[in-house]
C-alpha cells in the first residue's frame, strides 16, 4: 500500500537548508521549480530521504500551518567519529545543542541544530 517514506522539514529558506544537508553528504534528487528559488527540495543519504519544504508554499498550496522553527523533528546521522563530526559542524556554524556524551554505555551521542533549528543527533557505536 505504501512505499518510499520520507520526512519533510519545513523551512523559511529552502535553498539554505538544502545546501546545509548537501554539505553533510546528502544528494539532491528533486527540486521545484528547477530554476530560481525552490519551494521544495528532496535529498537522500544512504537511502534515507528528507525533503525541505517552503513554509509559505505549504500554507498557500496545501492549507497547512507548519511551524518553521524549533525542535519539531530530529535527523539522526550515524558516524564513526561523533566528537570529530560535532567539532567540524560547530566550527562551521551549526549551533551546538549537546556536547558528545556516552549513552547506554554503548553509544556516543552529540546534538547540533540545522539552519531551521531542527536537532541533528550525531551517533556512533562505542
Amino acid at each position: 500500500m505504501f512505499r518510499s517514506p520520507q520526512v519533510i522539514l519545513f523551512s523559511e529558506d529552502v535553498s539554505h537548508t538544502a545546501e546545509f544537508y548537501a554539505g553533510l553528504g546528502f544528494t539532491e534528487t528533486f527540486r521545484v521549480p528547477t530554476e530560481g528559488e525552490p519551494i521544495h527540495v528532496d535529498l537522500v543519504l544512504d537511502g534515507y530521504k528528507i525533503g525541505i519544504a517552503s513554509v509559505t508554499s505549504t500554507r498557500d498550496d496545501h492549507g497547512l500551518d507548519p511551524v518553521p522553527q524549533g525542535q519539531r523533528a530530529a535527523v539522526i546521522l550515524w558516524t564513526d567519529d561523533t566528537a570529530g563530526a560535532y567539532a567540524e559542524l560547530t566550527a562551521n556554524g551549526s549551533p551546538a545543542l549537546v556536547a558528545p556524551h556516552p549513552w547506554l554505555d554503548r553509544l556516543l551521542i552529540a546534538w547540533v541544530a540545522d539552519p531551521d533549528g531542527n536537532p541533528i543527533q550525531i551517533v556512533q557505536q562505542l
